[in-house]
């Protein structure tokens, strides 16, 4: 199998490198055809490279770094005085082809806005958007765009997220047809906004794309829909949402008593699939290169999902079949 090349940045996220670094040895160790290029503060990265022997590895190099892109940095901060960051280095190296991909815990505001300066989108998409996996009560999973890059859309970006997320099941997931739905108030044509009834009518206008109309939150986990698309604000309520609910759950075995400890164990068993840490990850699609966002607050096991996520879209080429698709079936026209 061909050596693949992921850039991480290694400072971003609530924890930097104590978190970071295990989970890329532990990546090396999972994927023998996998190079990593780390990029950190040296005071910081250098002690837990050494403690996780990945100073001399072979099929690491690490690229130490002048500057961090911290959460409190507005975007336009990072774009401007964050040339030297570990955050644009990492994309720099995807950009300049030394990568094939790129993963970061850091800023969603800044790499979002790095991503597009550096990176630019395929044509026909105007903005990226994060894409996420949910995982569903009868196995597998959904996709669920935007979770919180694009706050606020209209009705041709929300048609794009749903082509873009179609692509995305089919070469990620292997879904031959994915079934796409516009995440609403209410399953009615005439329900929600105007930019989510237009969005509906734009998708339904497009051919070979099946668009099986809206669906309510309670339908996000059961299996209703392959992709689900909305807003950046109603995706990253809904995520968080879900995930807290998610934590509570699986953390019940914390309190004391022995029905407790019989009830928790029974609902680890059955709900273990819900675990944030398992699916964390959500990629940036639309751009000219596959960027991956973990969580801020993940740990090892998380941010190694987040790699794995990046190298499971290099090797079914996601960017270049959103470029294809765009460029066989433009969005424009279908928008007028």
């Amino acid at each position: 199998m061909p050596q693949l090349t992921v850039a991480l940045d290694m400072m971003g996220g609530d924890y930097g490198p104590p978190v970071t670094v295990p989970a890329a040895a532990q990546a090396l160790s999972l994927l023998p055809h996998l190079k990593l290029i780390l990029f950190g503060l040296e005071p910081e990265l250098s002690p837990w490279l050494d403690r996780c022997k990945l100073l001399h590895h072979p099929r690491v190099s690490v690229c130490f770094t002048s500057q961090v892109v911290t959460n409190e940095q507005k975007p336009t901060h990072a774009l401007r005085y964050g040339a030297n960051s570990s955050m644009r280095k990492a994309l720099d190296a995807l950009a300049n082809g030394e990568a094939a991909a790129c993963v970061s815990a850091g800023n969603t505001g800044a790499l979002m806005a790095m991503a597009i300066r550096v990176l630019n989108t395929v044509a026909g998409v105007d903005r990226p958007a994060l894409i996420t996996r949910l995982p569903q009560a009868g196995g597998g999973y959904a996709l669920l765009l935007d979770v919180g890059a694009n706050i606020s859309c209209d009705a041709v970006t929300l048609a794009r997220f749903g082509v873009m997320g179609e692509q995305a099941a089919r070469h990620v997931l292997g879904i031959c047809s994915p079934r796409i739905r516009l995440l609403n108030v209410g399953a009615e044509a005439s329900k929600g906004s105007e930019a989510i009834r237009q969005a509906g009518q734009l998708l339904t206008a497009i051919p070979d794309l099946n668009y099986t109309g809206f669906i309510e939150g309670d339908g996000l986990f059961t299996g209703q829909a392959d992709v689900i698309v909305c807003d950046g604000l109603v995706g990253n309520v809904a995520l968080k949402t879900s995930e807290g609910v998610a934590r509570m759950l699986l953390g019940l075995g914390e309190r004391r008593g022995l029905l407790w400890k019989i009830l928790s164990f029974w609902i680890k068993r059955r709900l273990s699939h819900l675990n944030p840490d398992q699916y964390n990850g959500a990629s940036l699609i639309g751009l000219r290169g596959s960027v991956v966002k973990s969580h801020g607050s993940a740990g090892s096991p998380a941010f190694l999902n987040a790699i794995l996520q990046a190298v499971a879209e290099i090797e079914h080429e996601l960017p270049a079949s959103i470029a294809h698709r765009f460029d066989t079936a433009p969005m424009d026209s279908h928008a007028r």
